[in-house]
């Protein structure tokens, strides 16, 4: 299949998933489920992994969160994978905050069914790694309250993996504002991280 013919198809399922049909959104999810793997693989790689999260369940969680919205404003290829990488975000910025908590006390132990493989290669994050995590949504949310835009083109662009093509495919906006975003919102996050991590 060519990717223009893939992304008429992904553009045919979004259509029929907000039209109601929910069997469309099981189709979909199989038709994009590869390049979510590798979106998921790549944010892990950025995070050094951790046993409760491996790509299979990231992908997963993103599939239930996306699958569970009541309304499905969808418009194209890009604008799903925009609205999948905003997902990831939340999953994982959840899941660190989880287990920032439970590092600190709470939870109880929990019981892995991944195979040995699988495990062994994926080290737990770092307490550092955590916190930097959870330092990077808060500011994210307090960016996004004061300029939307370059908060959704970081979510695409870190989060989901995309170049400045892709993001700008997805949100509807010029590829140069994009790349203005882009140098915007990393210089205004790293000063709210510093400030949060001191």
């Amino acid at each position: 299949m060519t990717e223009s013919s893939a992304a008429a198809t992904v553009t045919d399922l979004l259509r029929a998933v907000e039209h109601g049909d929910r069997d469309a959104i099981d189709a979909l999810f199989r038709l994009v489920y590869d390049e979510l793997s590798i979106l998921a693989r790549r944010q892990r790689r950025r995070w050094h992994g951790d046993l409760t999260l491996n790509t299979t369940a990231l992908v997963h969680e993103v599939y239930l969160k996306v699958a569970d919205q009541k309304q499905f404003p969808v418009e194209s290829r890009a604008h799903f994978f925009g609205v999948a990488a905003k997902a990831m975000r939340h999953i994982l910025c959840n899941h660190a905050r989880d287990r920032g908590r439970k590092k600190r006390g709470g939870g109880a132990p929990h019981v892995t069914l991944e195979p040995a493989h699988e495990i062994a290669e994926q080290p737990a994050l770092s307490d550092e790694q955590l916190d930097t995590l959870a330092a990077l949504d808060d500011a994210l949310e307090s960016l996004e309250r004061i300029a939307e835009r370059p908060a959704r083109v970081v979510e695409c662009r870190f989060f989901g993996g995309m170049d400045i093509d892709d993001t700008s495919a997805a949100l509807g906006i010029s590829p140069r504002t994009v790349k203005r975003d882009w140098v915007f919102a990393r210089a205004w996050l790293r000063r709210e991280i510093q400030l949060k991590l001191e």
